[in-house]
């Protein structure tokens, strides 16, 4: 008898492998599907799935422009976060590769710039001297101040007495050097020979060949030569960008090592540390600050949307439903945090207020930061800001630069997600159904003075300081590149 077939769920791992089989437009709709349905969902696989698809994006795409390169990513990223408005991280991805692609075609371009400047020939000094050769110590008859031009035919002035005195004779402007001609062989005077002559003597491969036009007029290029120079100038820059973008990824992969690499500057012995929800990042903050620590965990269930998943973390178990959390199972974790010496207690959401004077230090995790330096965080987490205020307990907040966004929403309830009444009260129960309106948010605001201190992997930030680097991260133009209404 043949063996059932489990069902097929796409998440993560599933997208990341169809990438490399699957049609470029094919797999930009298999994550706009997966984004919609929920499939893929939290800040790290959210950003994960971006960054891997717009790394195809770039390699795929056949452009000779920047500027086609820069409307493509934008157009990819309008349909991502048009696909899951509220998973911010797809907006900060994309500007993150918006802004790196510019900084790459700066660079380029300042590079073209400055082998161009240094083919250009440039006289290092100037003619002083008129038609004539000096006589007898005799002034110059040359004088900048009577090489005015003339309306057609350029030749200077000869009314009127030298500046010097003497009467002045009809010269005309001496002729203007180019990059292949010597000082040597003007106007027939000698000059000394000099390793500067000699070379200047010699025509440059760049210079403009005898005969051609002058760059101000029209000028004959070698359509097969010029089409190689773009060709070979797309090439380094594609390579340059791709680099780029990988870079990108390793930093989503490194970031909780190097949150947790700060761990013990902030987490002393004996002290009561609160947390709530399943994070990776507080997970490993709490193990590395547990390798010459020693200290307590209090862990908020966050019913009823996380509870399952935090429940798992405490015991050590594994997490069947797969991806929970920031992409966490506990099969991520070396070990447990009993297993690493840490006093682990699991309470009710209710006792928050509670235990909050027994508490030293409050650590959440994040889902998003807003500009204002305020986060988007798992249900449950305002509450446990507003105790901690009360009872003048630190809150500190881990984070990834990438989970910084430099937009601003002025409703912020149209930045919580609402999640299925069905956890609070079952379907089966039909006359309480028919009464209540249930509403199950899955995330909470929590405005910037109820947060003391964030830790990215940058270090340690105070919340109004989160907006320079949101600059340092991304480009003004690039803000609203999903709102063409709102760009300048």
């Amino acid at each position: 008898m043949p063996s059932l077939q489990t069902g097929y769920a796409p998440n993560l791992s599933v997208f990341l492998k169809s990438l490399k089989a699957a049609p470029l437009e094919s797999s930009i709709e298999n994550l706009i599907s997966l984004l919609k349905r929920r499939q893929i969902q939290n800040s790290r696989p959210c950003a994960i799935a971006t960054a891997h698809l717009l790394l195809r994006v770039v390699a795929k795409f056949k452009w000779t422009d920047i500027g086609k390169l820069l409307e493509r990513i934008q157009e990819v990223g309008r349909r991502l976060t048009a696909a899951q408005p509220r998973e911010m991280v797809v907006g900060n991805i994309v500007r993150r590769v918006l802004g790196m692609i510019r900084d790459e075609a700066k660079e380029d371009r300042a590079e073209d710039g400055s082998d161009s400047a240094s083919n250009v020939g440039s006289p290092s000094r100037k003619e002083s001297y008129s038609g004539s050769p000096r006589i007898d110590g005799a002034p110059p008859t040359f004088s900048p101040l009577r090489f005015e031009s003339s309306s057609e035919t350029g030749v200077a002035e000869t009314n009127g007495d030298d500046v010097f005195g003497g009467k002045s004779t009809a010269v005309s402007r001496p002729p203007m050097l180019t990059s292949h001609q010597s000082y040597a062989v003007v106007n027939g005077v000698p000059v000394q020979q000099s390793m500067f002559n000699l070379l200047s003597a010699t025509p440059s491969p760049n210079a403009t060949p005898p005969g051609t036009n002058s760059p101000h007029g029209k000028t004959s290029f070698n359509a097969s030569s010029l089409a190689h120079r773009i060709a070979i100038t797309t090439k380094d820059l594609k390579a340059e960008v791709i680099s780029g973008i990988e870079e990108i990824i390793d930093e989503l992969d490194q970031v909780d090592d190097q949150i947790a690499a700060y761990a013990q500057e902030h987490i002393h012995s004996n002290e009561v540390i609160l947390t709530h929800s399943s994070s990776l990042s507080v997970q490993k903050f709490l193990l590395k600050a547990a390798e010459k620590r020693k200290f307590t965990v209090i862990v908020a269930e966050s019913y009823p949307n996380d509870h399952e998943a935090t429940h798992a973390t405490v015991v050590g178990k594994t997490n069947p439903s797969g991806e929970t959390g920031e992409d966490m199972n506990t099969d991520s974790f070396l070990k447990p945090l009993s297993a690493a010496g840490i006093t682990v207690i699991l309470i009710t959401d209710a006792a928050i207020f509670a235990i909050m004077s027994r508490v030293n230090k409050v650590i959440l995790a994040t889902h998003a930061v807003i500009a204002n330096g305020g986060l988007i965080a798992a249900a449950g987490a305002r509450i446990i800001a507003k105790a901690a205020r009360v009872h003048r307990t630190p809150v500190i907040v881990v984070s990834g630069v990438y989970k910084l966004s430099p937009e601003y929403p002025f409703e912020f309830e149209s930045l919580i997600e609402y999640g299925d009444p069905g956890c609070i009260v079952g379907y089966d129960d039909g006359p309480l159904v028919d009464k209540l309106e249930v509403d199950n948010p899955v995330y909470d605001y929590v405005p910037p003075d109820l947060v003391d201190l964030y830790i990215t992997n940058l270090g340690a930030h105070a919340p109004s300081y989160l907006y320079r680097i949101v600059a340092d991260h991304y480009k003004t133009e690039d803000i609203n590149f999903h709102k063409p209404e709102l760009q300048f």
